[in-house]
């Protein structure tokens, strides 16, 4: 009986076979759950929130669901945090990613079922991962010296990645939005430079790119609509008149006057700060706070366009576009360093007008404006374009690219079927499975535009017997096409990510053998 008592009370634990289970079972219903989602014609989600307000997001993101999910099985944690590595690491594929850690998963619960020790299940599906990932490698295409077929395999990708989503409809627009915004950076990852603005009113179809940065607020009254050659102090300081903000200050006086004394001496103080910062020989000032009536007046009056309110996220990127730094003293000058750009001016969108700046010191800098239907189709758009635009950027650095629609899995799969045969001993089952798993996602593909999958992946598996096959799923018609023909493709680095993230999860999931939980910590009655 001592043992028992080793937990405390309502500590559970789950040993060996059970623990496996209760694993194997989290994580395969968490990869149920995300499945739908997958391919061109993949299913979205709802998602309400139980807060105030109930929330609604409409999503097809694999991150963006499980991020919202509460969940308390262990290993579906495991998966949820891979989809959100993927999100970080390369954007896209994250539904992919945990699809296919749920199929190994599957098939390792099969294997153990027929005693196979998952040690063994390990060690074969390591060597099957990395069987997978050469047989891409060998297959892949760079064309990075050729700055024309580059340009047009981003456009694939794009495309490819977009057929995906909400944005499908119209891909071929956003793919050119996205593959012009990621060329004007230069190959730095850094997607900071590219704002998106969303607009709510007109179709998806008006969405467009503008350079330079927008500025989502309106010029103040009295004040310049239009400037060029603009000498910018972006800063983060309170304009307005100089209350004594000492909390519980008091200040009595015996007569009005008095009180027009000290209104007086704020007005001067404010005065002198205004001048300081007029010092600095700018036109433009933008502030992250508020600026009262008064001191924008006498800005009005220096013919400086002042801006206030500017969101943090605005300002932060205005600062880091014009080639300006943020500032809150004002007392040298010198030091003090300003953002340029070459036109500030009004522009409107919708219903709405916005503040647009051309002509910036970072050259890379651009906006893309999207407009849509309602908040909700907003939001997925963005989402959307996220992913494209990670993608891009991370192509744009490692431009191998791979083709699409199941094409690389078919490859992955003959690869590791030919190596599980070659394999003696008890590993070439854990291999032979591996390369199930990777079948599993064209079935999911086919499955989710309701077509026959399993004649398709039969047809499927007979054409990669041929030399140099560009067979995949043409989810369109409803058969096997050339993927090269249709132009679908993807990036090889999000491929990899998928192969190493998930195999690497699986094993991390099979290792487990006891699941502990502790017991929850009471509440003491306070009265």
């Amino acid at each position: 009986m001592a043992v028992d008592k080793l937990l405390k009370d309502e500590a559970s634990e789950e040993k060996g076979e059970r623990a496996r289970m209760a694993s194997f079972v989290g994580a395969m219903a968490i990869a149920d759950l995300v499945k739908t989602t997958l391919g061109p014609k993949g299913m979205d989600k709802i998602l309400q929130s139980t807060g105030r307000g109930r929330q609604v997001t409409v999503t097809n993101d694999g991150a963006t669901i499980l991020k919202s999910l509460h969940i308390d099985n262990p290993a579906a944690k495991v998966l949820v945090d891979i989809s959100k590595v993927q999100d970080d690491e390369v954007g896209d594929g994250t539904t992919s990613v945990v699809v296919l850690a749920g199929e190994l998963l599957r098939e390792a619960e099969k294997l153990v079922a027929s005693k196979i020790h998952p040690m063994t299940i390990i060690a074969g599906y390591r060597m099957a991962a990395e069987c997978a990932r050469n047989a891409l490698l060998q297959k892949v295409v760079d064309n990075k010296a050729d700055l024309e077929k580059f340009k047009s395999d981003l456009l694939k990708i794009a495309m490819t990645t977009l057929s995906s989503k909400i944005l499908s409809q119209d891909k071929e627009h956003f793919a050119k939005l996205a593959v012009d915004a990621v060329m004007r950076l230069k190959g730095s990852t850094n997607l900071e430079s590219i704002q998106i603005i969303k607009k709510p009113g007109g179709s998806l179809k008006d969405s467009f790119l503008d350079e330079g940065f927008i500025l989502d607020k309106k010029i103040g009254i009295g004040q310049p609509k239009r400037i060029e050659n603009a000498k910018i102090l972006v800063a983060n300081t309170a304009m307005d008149t100089d209350k004594v903000k000492i909390y519980g200050a008091r200040v009595r006086v015996d007569s009005m006057s008095k009180v027009a004394e000290i209104e007086g001496a704020e007005k001067e103080k404010m005065r002198e700060k205004v001048k300081k910062i007029i010092g600095h020989g700018i036109n433009c000032f933008v502030n992250r706070q508020l600026i009262y009536n008064f001191p924008e007046e006498l800005f009005a009056d220096a013919g400086i366009l002042a801006i206030e309110h500017a969101d943090f996220d605005g300002i932060e990127r205005l600062a880091l576009v014009t080639g300006g730094e943020i500032a809150s003293t004002f007392d040298n000058p010198e030091s003090v360093k300003l953002g340029y750009c070459k036109l500030i001016e009004e522009i409107m969108i919708g219903e709405d007008k916005l503040i647009h700046f051309s002509g910036v010191e970072m050259g890379q800098a651009c906006t893309i404006v999207l407009r849509g239907a309602s908040h909700h189709v907003l939001d997925e758009a963005e989402r959307s374009l996220h992913d494209a635009l990670c993608v891009l950027s991370q192509t744009v650095n490692d431009s191998r690219v791979v083709l699409g629609g199941g094409w690389p899995e078919m490859i992955m799969s003959k690869e590791v079927d030919e190596l599980a045969r070659k394999t003696p001993g008890k590993k070439s089952h854990a291999i032979e499975a591996f390369s199930r798993a990777l079948q599993a996602i064209p079935t999911i593909i086919a499955d989710n535009a309701g077509l026959d999958s399993a004649d398709l992946i039969a047809q499927l598996r007979a054409e990669h017997h041929k030399e140099g096959c560009n067979a995949g799923i043409d989810v369109i018609t409803g058969s096997v096409g050339d993927m090269a023909e249709l132009g679908i493709s993807e990036a090889f680095k999000v491929k990899q990510a998928i192969l190493l993230s998930a195999t690497e999860a699986a094993e991390m999931i099979l290792r487990v053998d006891e699941i502990i939980t502790c017991a929850p910590r009471r509440r003491e009655d306070r009265m």
